[in-house]
């Protein structure tokens, strides 16, 4: 990665805090690097902490690509209380003793929450329903029901199993857990959803996200730190990182740039986004197979 200290130009890691919103990191990021143009690749929960990946300038052309690639996360799931939110931010809404539930019964509640399953998301989420915001709607008091979507969880692990009481004196067991998921995956919904199939409840009280594709908690770095020394990964090391890498000759990097669609090799067929490079190491393009020809979603070169 490489530190700049003129408005940088590529992707930004950030280790979120707590009780801030997507949008919040945004708008900070929007200070520190002295620019409007600031994006992200998929939110994170204001509860949440970990990777949240940010584009800067021209690196916001990426965003919507890598906004699909596989995320990871270790959290916490309290079974035993279910609230409005299924997480810790909302109100409890039931209260049951889950002391008695047995690891072989989680282990089996998880197995069927892994996989290629449907889930139904929190009705605090982002997701829109007819152009409103889901969270709007459950806001305003609305009855309304959002439908189940196929999500991909390729790993639900339970570390620990710890006894617990909660606020109001229920015996409850918190779970330790680590998911490997689709982009679209509401872990809050997983807890929610392992809670209801154990008969005791559950909801979310711990989140942090530790990878988002390539990307990972060790690159990156706290706002306080970003504030101090802005770190930035340019877009050609951004790009080769999270997507397969097709390289060009000069014939071919010259045909891309001036709008000319090139025959892509076999192998890159149904691949999905492909980063184009130049024989000099520039990043030219974003580009996908349609027709055996090389569809530009991004140009850089």
């Amino acid at each position: 990665m490489t530190r700049q200290h003129t408005t940088p130009d590529g992707l930004v890691i950030v280790d979120k805090p707590s009780g801030f919103t997507s949008h919040d990191v945004v708008a900070k990021m929007r200070g520190i690097a002295r620019t409007r143009r600031v994006g992200h690749a998929g939110t994170l929960d204001p509860m949440a902490t970990g990777v949240l990946v940010l584009g800067v300038e021209r690196a916001t052309k990426l965003l919507g690509h890598l906004a699909l690639t596989e995320k990871e996360y270790l959290g916490t799931i309290r079974l035993g209380q279910t609230t409005v939110t299924d997480d810790a931010e909302g109100e409890v809404t039931g209260s049951t003793d889950a002391s008695r539930v047995t690891r072989d019964a989680i282990d089996a509640g998880i197995a069927k929450l892994t996989g290629e399953i449907m889930q139904v998301p929190s009705k605090v989420s982002a997701i829109k329903i007819n152009g409103v915001r889901s969270y709007k709607r459950a806001r305003d008091g609305e009855d309304f029901d959002i439908p189940a979507r196929p999500v991909t969880v390729s790993s639900f692990t339970v570390y620990d199993v710890r006894d617990a009481v909660a606020a109001d004196g229920t015996p409850v067991l918190d779970l330790v857990v680590s998911v490997v998921c689709s982009s679209g995956t509401y872990i809050r919904a997983l807890a929610r959803d392992l809670g209801a199939d154990l008969g005791v409840g559950g909801h979310l009280t711990v989140l942090r996200r530790t990878r988002v594709g390539p990307y990972k908690l060790d690159s990156a770095r706290t706002l306080d730190q970003l504030q101090e020394e802005l770190t930035v990964m340019p877009v050609a090391e951004a790009a080769a990182a999270a997507f397969r890498r097709w390289d060009v000759d000069e014939r071919r990097a010259r045909l891309l740039t001036n709008g000319v669609r090139l025959e892509m090799p076999e192998e890159y067929a149904g691949a999905g986004p492909v980063a184009v490079f130049a024989p000099d190491g520039r990043f030219l393009a974003l580009v996908e197979e349609q027709r055996g020809k090389a569809k530009s979603l991004a140009v850089f070169g």
